[in-house]
């Protein structure tokens, strides 16, 4: 009995150290392994052997790519305005003997150094500044932490500022700075608006004018040349038909009482009216003699055989339709041109 009791005693002895040799290493972690103390070798992920009692697992570090957060540090500005940070840092361990032996907590390290660079960055730079710089501040971030990282095994692949939170106060004042701002915009695009909109009435009204005067100016243009056909028509009417200068002068005077029918205080007597005066006061005077050659003599003529005297109303009325006649040719030949024209 004694003898069984010591066999399993060998045999579990035995397992057991069989056991403290194996060492399985998951996929993308490695083990640094000391041997006295000592840094012997970094465990691959799979199957490995060790010493029992000799070997031991001093860490177990994760190589693949890893987020780390950071809580907001109080950074102060150029402008003397403090303002809470907090980044978002991806690394990655490329050497676990470094991770575990140049640097005593790799995580704490990067967190202060990040710090350090940011006051430096923002201690520079405005508010302002600051807010729209992020992609300045990312870049520069990222290539400090890589240099002071590399001789500890890490490398920093993408450093993002998550959050830049200003005072409430500042808050409030950027608030109502871009209130304003919209406001701003919003009415210069209203007086914009305006100004288009005057500058396209104002066109419509000075292209209204300018056809409106064109219209007018075509219409008294063919007004003129209307009138200038007609007397045109009515002069060559008045000369194929050889009507009487003194009936036309008799007509010309008719129409003189004319020029001051419409309320004219001022108006001018043409150089003609003489001479239109004396052709009628002539025509006057051949009719009176050749009535006084016609009057029957005293020595018992045949009165018969004399003709009548007219009186002067006779002789106006005589030239009036001599010239009415005249006139009413020259309508008939202008209307004969028109139907010809036509």
């Amino acid at each position: 009995m004694e003898l069984l009791l010591i066999v399993l005693v060998m045999v579990a002895l035995v397992v057991g150290a069989v056991a403290s040799t194996v060492r399985i290493v998951p996929q993308a972690r490695r083990y640094n392994i000391e041997r006295f103390g000592r840094y012997r070798i970094t465990l691959q992920p799979g199957l490995n052997f060790v010493i029992p009692l000799v070997d031991r697992v001093n860490t177990k570090l994760d190589v693949r790519e890893t987020v780390y957060s950071s809580n907001p540090r109080p950074v102060i500005t150029e402008d003397n305005l403090v303002v809470n940070i907090d980044t978002v840092l991806y690394y990655q361990i490329t050497d676990p003997r470094a991770a575990a032996y140049e640097v005593a907590n790799y995580l704490q390290a990067i967190d202060q150094l990040t710090v350090t660079t940011l006051r430096n960055l923002i201690g520079s730079m405005d508010l302002e500044r600051t807010l729209t710089s992020r992609e300045t501040i990312n870049a520069r971030l990222r290539e400090v932490l890589d240099d002071a990282t590399g001789k500890w095994g890490i490398r920093v692949n993408r450093v993002e500022i998550k959050a830049i939170d200003p005072p409430a106060s500042i808050k409030e004042a950027m608030e109502k700075q871009m209130r304003a701002e919209r406001d701003k915009r919003a009415a210069i695009l209203h007086a914009e608006g305006k100004r288009a909109s005057l500058i396209l009435e104002a066109e419509g009204t000075r292209q209204r004018s300018i056809l409106e005067a064109e219209g007018n100016q075509q219409a008294r243009v063919l007004e003129a040349e209307g009138e200038a056909t007609a007397l045109e028509r009515v002069f060559q009417a008045v000369h194929a038909n050889d009507a009487d200068a003194k009936v036309l002068a008799y007509k010309y005077l008719e129409m003189l009482p004319s020029l001051a029918s419409h309320g004219n205080s001022f108006w001018v007597i043409p150089g003609e009216l003489t001479e239109a005066m004396r052709t009628v006061t002539g025509a006057f005077a051949d009719n009176a003699a050749s009535l006084r050659q016609a009057k029957p003599s005293e020595n018992g003529a045949d009165p018969r055989r004399t003709p009548p005297v007219p009186s002067p109303r006779d002789a106006i009325e005589q030239a009036e339709h001599e010239a009415a006649k005249a006139v009413e040719a020259a309508h008939e030949e202008s209307a004969r041109a028109d139907r010809i024209i036509g």
